[in-house]
């Protein structure tokens, strides 16, 4: 543990003119005496790392001394590329890995160059999850990460409605999608070479051997997880309404129900606008219970012609409304 941490001090002080004993101490998450006790070590070891005192003062490597430790380990490089997720690594158990990554990036630039790293982090951050949802991480997630890391099979107890389903499963890949991970698998048994999604709450136990499988280098996760993505949204499209829509219930309807309806129905309208400036499009939906709570949010942009059932319960909505408003 003293090897990395003092490992991690050099690199710091290579990729920085100077650092207090402050600045040092909250990067090592150390105390200030720690630090010095560590920077002794360092001068009596050889490497040259010099103390100026007084309120200005802090640590420096003197002579242009460069540490060759700069090497990326492939844990180290592999965590380099999600640098721009912290949340993800974080969760992934990944965070260590890619500081150190940063570290020895940062120390094998040019001078004039070791700012990019701040500057880029004071332009860009991705905050993955959805507004008003505050994301858990999944227990096992660092195990499952760790499989799909190493390519190793895990055998997993995963919750299905009320019951509980054991599998073989060969984890392939990860994906957070609105603060929610899910695994991408392919199942060995009993349909071999077949790919399914789980997500990674609803997993229970999972064990993880040491026996590998053996990639398909085809595998495409980012085309897999869009293609299983518009199938999902598609499959629970169960029922369909008949709506009139205004220009504006147009523009604001992919907003208001699933994309891939919104896309569908409005790809598929043959007919122009009517008089008034309005289309009539069929929408796919959940259900209607669904649909009344969707397209309220469209207000007097929409008209229901069917189900006449649902054409009723916005009738009575318009006619509460009225009351209300009178």
């Amino acid at each position: 543990m003293r090897a990395a941490r003092l490992i991690k001090m050099v690199l710091l002080l290579q990729s920085r003119a100077s650092m207090t004993a402050a600045e040092l101490a909250r990067e090592l998450e150390v105390s200030e005496r720690t630090v010095t006790r560590d920077a002794q070590a360092l001068s009596e070891a050889g490497v040259p790392v010099y103390a100026d005192r007084g309120r200005a003062g802090g640590y420096r490597l003197i002579g242009g001394y460069r540490t060759r430790l700069t090497g990326l380990a492939r844990n180290e490089a592999e965590a380099l590329f999600l640098s721009g997720v912290p949340g993800a690594l974080r969760d992934m158990g990944l965070e260590d890995a890619a500081s150190a990554a940063r570290l020895k990036v940062s120390a094998a630039l040019l001078p004039s160059l070791r700012d990019a790293p701040r500057t880029a982090a004071q332009r860009f951050h991705l905050d993955a999850p959805g507004w008003f949802n505050e994301p858990k991480t999944p227990e096992l997630l660092p195990a499952i990460a760790d499989a799909v890391w190493d390519d190793r099979r895990i055998t997993a107890r995963y919750r299905r409605g009320d019951t509980e389903v054991e599998r073989v499963l060969e984890p392939y890949g990860l994906v957070l999608k609105a603060g929610v991970w899910y695994l991408c698998a392919r199942v060995p048994e009993p349909a071999p070479g077949s790919f399914r999604t789980y997500r990674i709450d609803r997993f229970t136990t999972v064990d993880t051997g040491s026996d590998r499988f053996v990639r398909d280098e085809d595998f495409d996760l980012p085309r897999y997880w869009d293609d299983q993505a518009e199938r999902f949204a598609r499959s629970i499209l169960r029922a369909e309404v008949v709506v009139r829509l205004s220009a504006e219930g147009v523009r604001r309807l992919p907003y208001a129900v699933d994309p891939v309806a919104a896309r569908d129905a409005l790809t598929a309208v043959t007919d122009g606008p009517d008089d008034c400036g309005r289309v009539t499009v069929t929408l796919g939906v959940e259900s209607e219970e669904v649909a009344h709570s969707q397209l309220t949010a469209l207000g007097p942009e929409v008209e229901v012609l069917a189900p006449e059932t649902l054409r009723a319960r916005f009738a009575d909505d318009a006619r509460r409304l009225a009351a209300l408003y009178t």
